[in-house]
């Protein structure tokens, strides 16, 4: 029964006295009361509680017997420690006196060690020295039997046996003798191992193999086994000169170097009709050398499955190298070919960009690029260095043209823009110069997207030949380019300024100041232009101002498209890093991994060469120059064409010059000599009827002047109309429109302020005026001022000053001049005025 009450519970820190009691009811079977149970839990908690007590008494009564054994125990033990305490610091006292006399003695030992050593080492090198003699004795036995692998292996002893017994004169003619005897073997062993590689014998490879790496030779293994594997390859390379491959080289043939001459003979095949392009030919090349270096991989990997990493790789190095020279050469024919039948650049023929050198290398390095990525994934396991060395032989026929990258784009693009036909047509008759001149300018802004879209091109080409790494040259050419094609642009201006019979007014001061001795000859053009043909040139004239905005446009347009893409090459090839870099290993040593990691992209399978970079690591001055130009990118305020803005600018202003000089053309001509009209001297005439004597019309001259300016707005017409073109939202429509309606105005003003200028001008120019002249020339010039009040314009002060001057009588002029009221005047206009009338102004 005391063993259903669990005890542990009160042995608990939290034990609750309530809680315990309770659960101790809820446990009681159903059946039974609760006094009952409650009554037998009692009975079981006070016979536990006697049964405690009675134990801890015993247990106690037992202690208290133990407790006086257990200090005698104590006691005793403590003696015992005192007594192993003097014990030990005894024996530590003779260790110390023992200390002195044991090291004299280890020393001695270990000096007769030294000495057992040393008598080991020259016992082993008498040995060896006997066993070299042995050897050098029967080596020549050992040959004569013909086992070159015992032979390779007493040649190993007795370098082995060199090594260690030194620079000893008895033995100094044995070391020549081993270097003759070394020669010896392989001399016997490569004409056995070419045997074996041709036979793809491949125990024997093996064997031959290890005679040579036995031997140290392990070079000359290499070296045969490229020469051996180099023939097949090699010959399906010739197979193009041999007319296999169907290729035709030309005269260039003739011009290879001394050395190449025999190969250089073979390169012309009879049948020309019947051969095969270099393009369509160099693919099926590629793919036999791949499938070949596939084979060679797989073959190594089981014949030198320690070397093949590097034998198959040196293999394609050497036989890229071998064939370097052969393909440039054949690059060059095909150009020439294409060119022969292409017609030179800038001809109709040669518009197709494939029929010229620079799309014919292009085209050439895709293939190259296809190939060089099959090799990278079948060599994926050799080290960085190794494949960077692969591929810069890949590439090397094409490193002299990506240097000439600047010279062969130039001569692309400045055959495209010759070609491009501006005008078209020569200079007309009068009575159709109007159709010249909308035809030439038509053809000047259909040039402008003509060249946008080549230089655009220009950039990818760059991009594709030489991954970035000719930026420098690329840009320099643009600018060139654009300087050229600016300069055709400005060229059909002059040829323009002759149709329009401006060609005189080259400039501002001859355009504000009197033009005497050329208004003969422009009178009488203008005199024989109809009204139509007038109007048409001043509308084709006008269609200029497109042509420049869009020049301007599109320039800044290209420019910003050419920053972004610096910036983009910048991020890609990471100059700044390669050169820290550069000063610290080349990439084919191998000292510096990190340098050799800026040449790849991804990892593993996906390892990727950047051949920019990768040419650019051999070229340290041209990446510091390429490297300062992409981050000059950076900045806001560069321009990628240095000089295309400012040639840009000027040619905005000769158009301007252009525009003005042919809507002020007709005003300059009716203006010419009025200074010199003889009505403005003219005296009063007598009439019985006291009529003026003056005209109450304005002068012809000045009512031509003023018809012209009124007819502007609609001259102008098309200025405002080509603000909004098709296929424009309404509210960026509407913006055009705006714009170019304030354009309009703008011009407007500016032909009136410029007639009125040479008006006054020639205002300025009277000598003398009587009242009759002033009295017309103030009626002239009431009329100008209502035709510039018509176009919203205000009177200039200088006419205002001869309005308000020759409307006062000449006996009050100087009166007038003084007064409070000449504030409002031009001081110097009212003094000439006076001047002109014979008036005195003091």
């Amino acid at each position: 029964m005391m063993t259903m009450v669990d005890l542990s519970c009160f042995a608990d820190e939290k034990f609750n006295p309530k809680a315990w009691v309770n659960e101790a009811c809820r446990s009681r079977h159903p059946e039974d009361p609760i006094d009952n149970h409650l009554s037998d839990l009692e009975t079981k908690l006070q016979l536990i509680s006697e049964n405690i007590a009675s134990s801890l008494e015993e247990q106690s009564s037992s202690s208290l017997l133990k407790v006086p054994r257990a200090s005698r125990e104590i006691i005793r033990l403590r003696d015992d420690a005192a007594s192993l305490r003097s014990t030990v610091s005894s024996i530590l006292t003779k260790l110390k006196q023992a200390e002195g006399s044991c090291a004299e003695s280890v020393a001695a030992l270990a000096r007769v060690d030294v000495v057992k050593q040393r008598m080991e080492a020259a016992y082993g090198t008498l040995q060896d020295a006997a066993g070299l003699a042995q050897l050098s004795a029967n080596v020549e036995t050992v040959f004569a039997s013909g086992d070159l692998a015992r032979a390779a292996e007493t040649l190993a002893n007795m370098r082995r046996c060199l090594s260690v017994i030194g620079e000893v004169p008895e033995f100094s003619n044995v070391r020549q003798q081993l270097e003759i005897l070394e020669d010896r073997l392989e001399g016997t062993v490569l004409p056995r191992l070419s045997d074996a590689l041709l036979q793809r014998k491949l125990e024997s490879t093996q064997n031959l193999h290890d005679i040579l790496v036995m031997i140290g030779h392990y070079g000359a293994l290499e070296k045969q086994y490229t020469r051996v594997r180099l023939k097949p390859l090699r010959r399906v390379w010739e197979e193009c000169d041999s007319g296999k491959g169907g290729l035709t080289l030309n005269k260039l043939a003739a011009e290879e170097k001394p050395d190449d001459s025999k190969q250089a003979s073979s390169l012309t095949v009879a049948d020309s009709n019947s051969r095969t392009s270099f393009v369509d030919w160099l693919p099926q090349f590629y793919d036999e050398v791949l499938l070949s270096l596939e084979q060679e991989w797989k073959w190594c990997s089981i014949a030198f499955p320690e070397n093949y990493k590097s034998l198959v790789p040196k293999l394609l190095i050497e036989t890229m190298s071998s064939i370097s020279t052969s393909f440039s050469l054949r690059i060059e024919s095909s150009s020439y070919d294409i060119l022969s039948v292409s017609g030179p650049v800038g001809g109709q023929k040669s518009e197709n960009f494939e029929h010229t050198q620079l799309g014919l290398l292009i085209t050439l390095h895709s293939m190259t690029g296809t190939f060089a990525r099959n090799i990278q994934h079948l060599f994926d396991s050799i080290e960085a260095k190794d494949m960077a060395k692969v591929l810069n032989a890949i590439y090397s026929p094409y490193e002299g043209y990506k240097e000439r990258y600047g010279e062969l784009e130039l001569e692309l693009l400045t055959g495209q823009v010759l070609s491009v036909d501006f005008r078209g047509a020569v200079s007309r008759s009068v009575g159709a110069r109007g159709v010249e001149v909308s035809e030439t300018v038509r053809r000047m802004e259909a040039s402008i997207p003509i060249v946008a879209l080549s230089l655009e091109s220009a950039v990818e080409r760059c991009l594709n030949f030489t991954g970035g790494s000719e930026a420098e040259a690329l840009l320099q050419t643009l600018d060139e380019i654009m300087r050229l094609f600016i300069g055709k642009l400005q060229e059909i201006l002059k040829s323009l300024r002759m149709i329009c019979a401006v060609d005189h007014a080259t400039d501002s001061s001859k355009r504000e100041g009197n033009v005497e001795g050329l208004a003969a000859k422009e009178v009488s053009v203008l005199d024989m232009m109809s009204d139509e043909e007038e109007w048409a040139i001043v509308q084709g004239v006008l269609q200029i101002l497109a042509v420049a905005e869009s020049l301007s446009s599109r320039t800044s347009v290209f420019e910003a498209t050419l920053c972004a893409t610096l910036k983009r090459l910048g991020e890609r090839l990471r100059l700044s890093t390669l050169l820290a870099n550069i000063n610290q290993a080349t990439a084919f040593n191998g000292e510096c991994s990190a340098a050799v990691g800026l040449f790849t992209r991804g990892s593993g399978a996906s390892l990727s060469f950047d051949m920019a970079v990768l040419r650019l690591f051999d070229k340290p001055d041209k990446a510091r120059r390429l490297n300062t130009l992409l981050e000059q990118a950076n900045d806001t305020g560069f321009h990628a064409l240095a000089q295309t803005s400012g040639r840009v600018a000027l040619f905005i202003d000769l158009v301007n010059d252009l525009v003005y000089d042919v809507l002020i053309a007709k005003v300059r001509a009716r203006l010419n000599n009025v200074a010199l009209l003889p009505v403005w001297g003219a005296e009063k005439e007598e009439n019985a009827f006291d009529l003026p004597s003056f005209s109450a019309y304005a002068s012809p001259h000045v009512t031509s002047m003023g018809e012209y300016l009124l007819t502007l707005p609609q001259q102008l017409e098309p200025i405002m109309i080509g603000g909004g073109g098709s296929g424009q939202t309404s509210d960026i429509a509407g913006d055009s429109i705006n714009d170019s309606q304030f354009f309009a105005t703008e011009w407007m003003f500016k032909v009136a302020e410029g007639a009125t200028s040479l008006y006054t001008d020639q205002l300025r120019g009277i000598q003398f005026l009587s009242d009759r002249g002033a009295q017309q020339l103030s009626a002239d010039i009431d009329y100008l001022s209502k035709v510039l009040s018509a176009l919203s314009m205000q009177v200039p002060l200088v006419l205002a000053t001869f309005q308000a001057c020759l409307q006062v009588p000449k006996e009050k002029l100087a009166e007038f001049v003084k007064l409070d009221s000449s504030k409002y005047l031009d001081s110097a206009t009212a003094k000439l005025i006076c001047k002109m009338r014979r008036i005195s102004a003091d």
